[in-house]
C-alpha cells in the first residue's frame, strides 16, 4: 500500500548474516556472540547514500530507494546478507523485487542517531 501510494514514511528492517554481541539504541536485545568491531551490533542504522542514483529503477523499486535515503533501515536480526523485510503481497512483481540485488553495502553509510535518545532504557526519541 505504501509503495502504491508511492511513499514510504518510515525505516525498513534488515538482516545481517553475523552481527556483534552488543545492540545500540533503540535496540533491545543482541543475536550473536561474535566480539569484533567488523560486525555490526543490532540497531544499527544505515541509510543509503544521497548520490546513489535511482533513476534506473522501476518505479517502485524507486519508492523503497527514496525511503532508504530518507530514513534508512535498521538491523533487527541475524539472517541473509543485507535482507530487507516486507509483508507478501500478491501486487509485488519479483523481477522488480530482485532489482534491489543491484544496490550494494558499500552504497550505505551508517548513521549515529545517539542525539535522539531521551534515555537508554527507553525507544522514546527526541524530535530532531
Amino acid at each position: 500500500d505504501e509503495v502504491t501510494a508511492g511513499e514510504i514514511q518510515h525505516a525498513v528492517r534488515f538482516t545481517a548474516p553475523e552481527t556483534r554481541n552488543a545492540h545500540i539504541w533503540p535496540a533491545r536485545h543482541d543475536a550473536s556472540e561474535l566480539t569484533g568491531e567488523q560486525y555490526p551490533p543490532m540497531g544499527q542504522r544505515f541509510r543509503l547514500r544521497a548520490g546513489f542514483d535511482v533513476s534506473g529503477f522501476s518505479p517502485e523499486v524507486q519508492v523503497i530507494l527514496q525511503a532508504l535515503k530518507k530514513y534508512g533501515m535498521i538491523l533487527a536480526d541475524n539472517g541473509d546478507s543485507w535482507f530487507i523485510s516486507g509483508v507478501p503481497d500478491e501486487r509485488w512483481d519479483n523481477d522488480h523485487l530482485h532489482e534491489l540485488r543491484q544496490v550494494h553495502g558499500s552504497d550505505f553509510e551508517a548513521v549515529d542517531e545517539s542525539s535522539l535518545m531521551v534515555d537508554p532504557d527507553s525507544g522514546q526519541a527526541q524530535s530532531p
